[in-house]
């Protein structure tokens, strides 16, 4: 069976949406347009937003579930729609906006506002073995459209009920103080984004980051926060370098010191210190360069709070798996560094400088060498290290992909070649070469082509001083 045809496209086999009842869909065409939309998977007796019931195997997958599919961004501001309430009303059942409490029509995407969302059909189709498989309508526009994220909406009111992850019983260093602090300050709480973003690159405790970090995005997706906040005036600004406690800045060395990792614990505690960086990362490109583009859309902040989210469960996830293969090991009692905000740190003055150098160089090189780790950790027989590592490696895709949309978003706006600018703000963001070996397929899926990376090589500090001279394997 083909995975495209006129005016559909296949997304996956029904079993694998049986998981969750919300699905983030990203389309790419290959004119490059992106396209993301939401998958609503209910069941026949779902109503009023009330959780699905267990559906009846015997049933066919169209009668069993009611598949939809909307894009995935409010018409009328530009909410994210993925935390968009379910409610049946007279005409059908609809999608309520978190934001303004707008709704849309499942089916037909109208809205008594006026407004319309676009949707589009989806269906269930059985191959000659009798599997089903779903499909999705294309977007008008474009031609070759390519599924290239697929991924559950993965919070609490999605998934069967559960109890939130318990980060306290996490391997930190014993000298390393608890997190004292509140997740909302009692003074001067966070109402913007923008807000939040500052305050949690100003957080030095890890476990009290990570916390600050689920809440905020769960505040941003579930409407509580109205306002991003990046075009206030009086919006504050991040820090040139995000503090770290003493407990775990003392152990902050020269990158060159951690370059041999000799055993599997000292190897996700490198990584674990990466996500780290990785959340300020994402908080500090919402609120470096909100302020200087305005004309962001607010698609540009669900990316990037979704994208600090995962680092903050990357985070999470290696901690907890380093505080199982080696409890004497905590987080923080082995030398780190900080190379990866260095190296973001000559970006500073530039939104495109920062996409090109942090999302399509260093995580992408990220998809070049984590095949070889897993493989290195499935050799030692440490398949629940794999597990935690191939979660990463997927997520980490997409976060390319959003590094590659948000950057040839921008070279449209500028009106430049996407490439040939890429190219030129690693020469002078980068510093030698741009090395491979290149994983080229899940590159490819990302949108960076080979014309964007072979025989290219940087020329940073080759006549500059008092620039970091930096390039870390990320």
């Amino acid at each position: 069976m083909s995975g495209t045809e006129t005016g559909f496209l296949l997304l996956a086999t029904l079993d694998r949406l049986l998981s969750h009842f919300r699905f983030l869909v990203t389309l790419r065409s290959r004119e490059g347009e992106y396209h993301p939309l939401i998958l609503f998977r209910l069941t026949p007796d779902q109503g009023q937003g009330n959780p699905p019931c267990e559906h009846a195997p015997d049933l066919p997958g169209t009668a069993r579930h009611q598949l939809y599919a909307m894009e995935a961004n409010c018409p009328h501001l530009g909410a994210d729609m993925s935390h968009a309430d379910i409610e049946e009303c007279e005409t059908g059942i609809v999608a309520v906006c978190p934001w303004h409490r707008y709704d849309f029509d499942l089916r037909t995407g109208k809205s008594e506002t006026g407004l319309r969302a676009c949707t589009y059909a989806v269906e269930v189709r059985l191959d000659d073995d009798g599997v089903e498989h779903v499909w999705v309508e294309t977007p008008s526009g474009g031609s070759d459209w390519r599924l290239v994220e697929l991924r559950p909406v993965s919070e609490a009111f999605a998934d069967p009920p559960v109890q939130p992850p318990d980060i306290s019983h996490l391997a930190i260093s014993s000298t390393a103080p608890a997190a004292e602090e509140d997740i909302v300050p009692k003074d001067d709480a966070p109402t913007t984004l923008v807000q939040w973003a500052v305050l949690i690159l100003n957080t030095g405790n890890p476990l009290l980051k990570v916390q600050r970090t689920r809440h905020a995005v769960e505040l941003f997706r579930t409407g509580q926060l109205k306002s991003i906040g990046h075009r206030s005036p009086n919006a504050p600004r991040p820090p040139d370098i995000p503090p770290r406690e003493e407990a775990y800045s003392r152990n902050t060395v020269d990158p060159a010191k951690t370059a041999r990792r000799k055993n599997r614990a000292m190897m996700l505690h490198a990584l674990a210190n990466i996500e780290q960086w990785a959340i300020d990362l994402a908080w500090d490109i919402m609120a470096r360069y909100g302020a200087e583009h305005p004309d962001l859309p607010p698609a540009f902040f669900t990316d990037f709070a979704k994208m600090a989210l995962d680092e903050a469960k990357h985070f999470t996830l290696l901690t907890s798996r380093l505080a199982a293969l080696s409890p004497s090991t905590a987080y923080g009692s082995l030398p780190v560094h900080a190379s990866l905000w260095e190296s973001a740190q000559v970006t500073f003055p530039s939104l495109r400088s920062r996409l090109a150098i942090i999302h399509l160089v260093h995580e992408a090189r990220g998809l070049d060498v984590n095949p070889g780790t897993i493989e290195r950790f499935r050799r030692a027989g440490d398949l629940e290290s794999v597990s935690v590592l191939e979660t990463i490696h997927h997520d980490e895709v997409t976060h390319v992909t959003t590094g590659h949309r948000w950057f040839t978003w921008l070279c449209a706006k500028q009106g430049v070649d996407p490439v040939v600018t890429f190219r030129e703000e690693v020469k002078r963001g980068w510093r030698g070469d741009v090395k491979g070996p290149f994983n080229v397929e899940d590159r490819e899926k990302a949108g960076m082509t080979r014309d964007f990376y072979q025989d290219l090589k940087g020329e940073m500090g080759i006549s500059t001083q008092n620039t970091p001279q930096i390039r870390v394997e990320y």
